[in-house]
């Protein structure tokens, strides 16, 4: 082994060696060094009080213990039951000019089918102990995935702003001396303290958060779900909406493959793969499938209902629509209005937990700086631009959507491919002690390669406000459809040449 080889697998010693961990799984690291971050009386109080410190570094399978398997359901479930997901679904008419039933049937559709990969990777966190990115090291390599983290905060960080729009504009829509931008704040504050503790609280809150949007939408649906059925009927659907519709919903789901392993390395290495699977699964499923339906028609219904018509208005304010919705059982109706904006910063913050590893990959040099310094950095890089961008959110919505699902859809392709094709869906040949070793890992020349080449076909596919390729212009936006299968089977000779030249076996 040579003498660089050396050094790195000591420096993950180190990282580990004074290591500590919990009944529920969640390990605390301190770093070997005795000047490193958690020497200082504040970082020690943090950890003393519960915050999670450990960043990048990979669990040893003696300290994955948590076998609460069921959290994951609710992790994904309250991501997801939020005001997003209706706000997602009322791109359906608004957008793409489609009717409820095709809205809904392209919803049920396209997210049985987007929500298996993300689901899926799921699985691996207990068999490798590692977080997504991390995994990911071992098809793109150790600078090569510094490319895919990149464009994942970018997507991460665009997912915080607009979840940060929607809160304010509920929340500052129940009261008349709040601003958009005050209501942003409060959001962003709130989910900035789940996401800074870590693991723990995380799952606690999760647990607990969709249960107070539940009743709200349970209550919005007892009192307006008769004006549900005053939609006027719509022009019938042609392929371009019916596929840009679907190549949003895409985009929506398809991304989380890149933060998948975030929330299950702690779990136990022997729980079967498809116990997580299917909790995941449905995870997304439910909540997506049910909310976004729900947007679609309340939004179609708003021109009929005088009240909700002028609580959307013509900004577009979901968070007012949902308050006019809730406005016949008054007072009552706004505190639920503001459960509503809350439930946002469930999503915020574990999106906020993801970005902190997603920082250190991009720059290999702050894996020893603690996870929830990354918090911070997040929510101040996305709380101004939600303010600036929260007059515009309809238009940022479509076109961020639409856009993230080409390359997390590659991505997730040359995943399965190494996985399943080179690695023979064997996970011991993650090796722990190579993660943080460039030479050892795969140069990720091949992975880029494929991502890149797979846009000339791709970009000829889309169909956006901005661009429309020929194919697209007449088929509709089939580029994530085209970005998987392509993606996959370029990947196959480039991984075969990158593997005869460097010279490496699993």
């Amino acid at each position: 082994m040579s003498d660089n080889h050396l050094h790195e697998k000591n420096s993950v010693i180190d990282l580990e060696k004074d290591s500590s961990s919990r009944e529920d799984g969640v390990s605390v690291i301190v770093p070997g060094d005795k000047h490193g971050w958690l020497s200082h009386p504040l970082a020690r109080s943090l950890l003393s009080w519960g915050v999670e410190e450990r960043g990048i570094v990979p669990v040893p399978e003696e300290e994955q213990m948590d076998t609460q398997y069921y959290k994951i359901f609710f992790v994904w479930f309250s991501m997801n039951f939020n005001i997003l997901s209706f706000s997602t679904g009322t791109l359906g008419p608004i957008a793409f000019e489609l009717g409820l039933r095709d809205s809904c049937l392209v919803i049920l559709f396209f997210n049985l089918l987007a929500c298996a990969l993300p689901a899926y990777l799921n699985t691996w966190g207990p068999r490798t102990g590692m977080r997504q990115m991390i995994q990911s090291r071992y098809s793109f390599g150790y600078f090569g995935i510094i490319i895919p983290a990149v464009l994942n905060l970018i997507g991460l960080c665009g997912f915080n702003i607009l979840n940060g729009i929607l809160g304010g504009q509920a929340l500052a829509s129940v009261s008349s001396n709040m601003s958009w931008d005050v209501g942003i704040v409060i959001i962003f504050a709130i989910a900035l303290l789940i996401s800074f503790m870590g693991y723990r609280v995380l799952n606690w809150y999760e647990r607990v958060a969709w249960f107070p949007v539940l009743i709200a939408f349970l209550v919005a649906l007892g009192v307006g779900g008769k004006n549900l059925y005053n939609a006027q009927p719509a022009a019938p659907a042609t392929a371009p909406g019916i596929f840009g519709f679907a190549a949003v919903l895409a985009g929506f789901v398809i991304t989380y493959s890149a933060m998948a392993s975030d929330f299950t390395m702690y779990y136990l290495p022997t729980v079967p793969r498809s116990k997580i699977f299917w909790y995941a699964y449905l995870g997304y499923l439910v909540p997506i499938i049910l909310l976004e339906c729900l947007g679609a028609a309340a939004v179609l219904a708003s021109s009929n209902v005088p009240s909700w018509s002028a609580g959307y208005g013509a900004a577009e304010n979901i968070g007012g629509l949902l308050e006019a919705m809730l406005s016949p059982v008054g007072n009552f109706g706004k505190f639920l209005t503001v459960l509503l904006s809350l439930s946002v910063t469930g999503n915020i913050a574990c999106t906020l937990y993801s970005m902190c590893f997603n920082f250190q990959v991009m720059i290999p040099a702050m894996s020893r700086v603690p996870r929830y310094v990354f918090s911070i950095v997040g929510t101040v890089i996305a709380l101004p631009l939600s303010i600036v961008g929260a007059h515009k959110f309809y238009t940022a919505l479509t076109n961020f959507l639409s856009l993230i699902g080409y390359w997390a859809s590659a991505y997730g392709a040359i995943l399965l491919v190494e996985h399943h094709y080179f690695r023979k869906g064997d996970f011991t040949t993650y090796d722990h002690s190579i993660w943080n070793v460039p030479g050892r890992l795969p140069w990720g020349a091949a992975a880029i390669t494929a991502v890149i080449m797979s846009f000339a076909l791709i970009i000829p596919c889309m169909n956006q406000l901005w661009y429309a390729g020929p194919i697209g212009m007449t088929s509709g936006d089939i580029g994530f459809e085209v970005a998987f299968p392509l993606a996959g089977l370029l990947y196959l000779p480039l991984r075969k040449l990158e593997l005869k030249y460097q010279n490496t076996q699993y």
